[in-house]
């Protein structure tokens, strides 16, 4: 009786009840669309780090990482391998030489981290090879060829090695993807020209178009007059084992592009016997191991057994290696609920005001309720359910939309490309694709009866204050 009552009582004065309903739909919306970019973007960020960057543990000298030393490689790698693949848990393991050195080319020069890597077993542990920007060459996939070196995207832009050159094939492109005749006709006479940096690219580019023109055909005109020259050279510099300056000149094998400029910045690819050739390290010295996990949630456990296998190495799982990413990931989900209380509290001020409005309304009601008989517990209840309905309407119906506009952002994603540079810089992806699990729309379904309940304390306080004689006298 008292559930029927207070819904009917909700729609009493439908237009304030659905401006209530209405806020709090666009409040829970907003609050859980934000919630799912975040979760994408931060899904996303730990997806690549697993697959394209560092994979699940590494396995290497304790004093390894204080300074990359060449001379600190893993004792009895074959013996520390075999342990590996009789470990439960663990699904591929690759072995890597690694130093630091310089990337030269004519024009430029960068300090990187080169790595000299098996590509087959490199390609069970990671999935680097499948980022290769196409037309720029393959992971080591020309045997015939020697010393080739596999790069990012961001340390070919930095060496000069991709440059940008527009042409009229390329403004013939850029008008079929309509972009208007008058930015065609500003770009016209860059024609034939070959920019040797992206920086000098842009700065011309940002001389002749207006801002409102640079956001929008910006991105498309960058990946027009985008080029690489294939055979590209570039020569790596670093010290061999005895301590000697030493280096070659390397092809570049193929360009990645994981949406991580640090990443792409620092890290050199080559093969392991042509590195083992200029260092002098003899075929089975390793500095790191590099394993991948049959699942993520084994992690803890399969770090711990290792540790104890491998008392003379440190052991690393991911967490370890790039803890920003892993705080990221374990104070994800309560930021999310203190994210959710946050607007919630907001609205639930909107839905007090409403309850005050609405007892001050009805006091002489409320009071031939109380005088024939209605107990104070009961009133207390009415209130209290008209509030929480008002709250979960509105909760619900925003839980509906947020669910269909997460399912269709899911598949097309979210550009903003404008911010690339931004997001790349911290190793995020520029296109996101919203996430949301189950279990989150649960804790907000609570959390909006909890904001309901709460809300209808003070109002439904203040009708039990009535007095029945004074409130039947109200008009």
């Amino acid at each position: 009786m008292i559930w029927k009552t207070a819904w009917k009582n909700v729609w009493r004065n439908k237009v304030r009840s659905l401006v209530v309903i209405i806020s709090v739909t666009i409040g829970i919306f907003g609050g859980i669309f934000a919630v799912a970019v975040m979760n994408g973007a931060i899904e996303q960020r730990v997806d690549a780090a697993l697959n394209d960057e560092i994979a699940h543990i590494h396995i290497n000298d304790p004093a390894f990482r204080d300074n990359y030393d060449i001379q600190l490689s893993i004792p009895n790698p074959e013996q520390v391998l075999s342990i590996l693949r009789e470990t439960t848990g663990v699904n591929a393991v690759t072995a890597r030489t690694i130093i630091t050195g310089m990337a030269n080319t004519a024009t430029k020069s960068a300090g990187v981290q080169i790595m000299g890597i098996d590509p087959e077993t490199e390609k069970e542990v990671l999935r680097l090879n499948e980022t290769t920007i196409p037309g720029t060459g393959d992971f080591f996939e020309t045997a015939s060829r020697h010393n080739l070196a596999y790069i990012g995207h961001e340390l070919a832009k930095d060496l000069n090695i991709i440059r940008y050159r527009i042409d009229q094939e390329g403004l013939d492109s850029l008008a079929a993807k309509e972009v208007s005749a008058e930015v065609l006709e500003k770009l016209s006479p860059f024609t034939g020209v070959r920019f040797k940096s992206e920086k000098s690219f842009k700065k011309e580019v940002k001389r002749v178009l207006t801002l409102k023109e640079q956001h929008t055909y910006g991105g498309l005109i960058r990946e027009e007059a985008w080029s690489f020259r294939a055979r590209s050279k570039m020569t790596l510099t670093f010290l061999d084992k005895n301590q000697v300056q030493t280096g070659a000149v390397f092809r570049i094998a193929g360009i990645f592009d994981i949406k991580n400029s640090m990443f792409e910045m620092s890290q050199v690819m080559v093969k392991n016997e042509d590195l083992r050739v200029l260092t002098g390290m003899a075929p089975n010295e390793y500095h790191q191991l590099i394993i991948r996990l049959e699942t993520l949630e084994s992690t803890e456990e399969v770090t711990a057994s290792l540790a104890e296998k491998l008392p003379g190495l440190e052991v690393m799982n991911w967490k370890e290696i790039q803890p920003d990413l892993a705080m990221m990931t374990d104070m994800v989900q309560k930021f999310y609920a203190i994210f959710m209380v946050i607007i919630l509290a907001a609205l639930a001020f909107g839905i007090v005001n409403t309850m005050l409005m609405v007892v001050l309304e009805r006091t002489k009601e409320l009071g031939m309720l109380t005088a024939i008989g209605m107990n104070k517990k009961r009133v207390f209840n009415m209130i209290m359910l008209e509030s929480v309905f008002l709250s979960l309407v509105g909760g619900v119906t925003g839980m509906i939309i947020s669910q269909l506009v997460i399912g269709v952002t899911a598949k097309k994603g979210i550009n903003f490309a404008s911010y690339a540079e931004g997001f790349e810089a911290m190793g995020y992806p520029a296109h996101i694709y919203p996430v949301i699990s189950t279990s989150f729309f649960i804790t907000v379904t609570v959390l909006i009866i909890i904001t309901g309940i709460l809300s209808s304390i003070y109002p439904a306080l203040k009708a039990l204050k009535l007095d029945p004689a004074e409130a039947l006298r109200t008009e």
